[in-house]
């Protein structure tokens, strides 16, 4: 048999679950490194609460990989009703995550723990050991601190960059743990998305030793383009706009092959008002993707359900193999 690929899928969000969902039935060796950016919601009451990392993409990671009873990670998953006073809203697997973090000091040390608990498929890694905070510059030359803030605000993006949150040095850069570094530098494919591209896949690549170990991997980046643009982000953004915007912001070509969705989204499915953030379907240009030094690796990689487009994460797995697996993309 041959020796599994070591992929490293770099996301946060909702998106990055389904990929790793796909990825785990395949012959991998797999890693995922999540964003600890997120300031909304549960996760970021209990960053606000405890001045802890964000545990809520990490809790849906952890699940995903996850080799117990469902029964189990069907608890963890639990979310507070929102009539339960002071608990209202909050996800079980976030409030656990938080306890551990503070037994030990340190969200890695937690979410390592979690991960033998679980038998998790893999390593999970938060980015960094730190909550970090995200910062947007818009085109209209504004700036707002903050994930949901930025989300919010619903205006187009210039730049985006991160800093920790907690820190008496207003010039120490943010810094990820070894083992992230060492993940991305030894992988064979490393998988950017899907998801926000600005508050879920760059507070990661803004990481300055995250950007460095990009530039220097031997491995294949490979970007799946969202299938969906995101209102004020990326209004009217083409897959090669998500790419340009990705190398332009970690500061040279990094991404070597782009995956795309080329079946169209009816327009009649989507309930927009459950998906508020979805503007329109993202304009499909490989010829772009090209001009931009990347490859475009394309199929029907379509799901429609819950009144939504999403990527059907077993056959964006199946493409990401046939990129391991074969000796260049060109």
């Amino acid at each position: 048999m041959h020796s599994a690929p070591k992929i490293v899928v770099i996301g946060g969000g909702s998106g990055q679950p389904i990929i790793l969902k796909g990825l785990k039935k395949c012959h991998v060796d797999l890693t995922a490194i999540v964003t600890v950016a997120d300031d909304g919601g549960s996760s970021g009451a209990l960053r606000n609460y405890l001045n802890m990392v964000p545990p809520g993409d990490v809790r849906n990671v952890l699940s995903v990989l996850a080799n117990v009873d469902e029964e189990i990670i069907d608890v963890f998953q639990y979310r507070f009703n929102s009539d339960d006073d002071m608990l209202a809203g909050h996800a079980l697997g976030n409030l656990i995550l938080a306890s551990i973090a503070e037994q030990d000091n340190s969200i890695f040390s937690a979410v390592n723990r979690l991960s033998k608990f679980f038998k998790v498929q893999g390593n999970v890694f938060p980015v960094a050991d730190e909550p970090l905070i995200l910062h947007a510059e818009f085109t209209d030359g504004t700036v707002l601190d903050g994930e949901s803030a930025i989300t919010a605000a619903g205006k187009k993006i210039k730049h985006v960059w991160v800093t920790p949150q907690f820190t008496l040095d207003e010039h120490r850069l943010p810094e990820a743990p070894s083992e992230v570094v060492n993940a991305i530098l030894n992988a064979d494919i490393v998988v950017l998305g899907p998801g926000s591209l600005f508050t879920s896949i760059m507070p990661n690549l803004m990481v300055p030793n995250v950007a460095e170990a990009l530039l220097a991997t031997r491995a294949k980046v490979v970007y799946v383009a969202n299938i969906m643009t995101q209102k004020g982000e990326t209004d009217g953004y083409s897959d090669a706009d998500h790419v340009r915007a990705i190398n332009e912001h970690v500061g040279e070509r990094v991404v070597d092959a782009v995956i795309m969705n080329t079946a169209p989204v009816p327009d009649d499915y989507i309930d927009w008002k459950k998906w508020n953030e979805v503007s329109k379907q993202v304009i499909s240009d490989p010829e772009h993707v090209r001009s931009a030094g990347a490859v475009p690796v394309v199929g029907n990689l379509l799901e429609l359900r819950d009144d939504g487009a999403f990527h059907d994460g077993d056959k964006v797995a199946q493409l990401i193999m046939k990129i391991a697996e074969a000796k260049n993309i060109d």
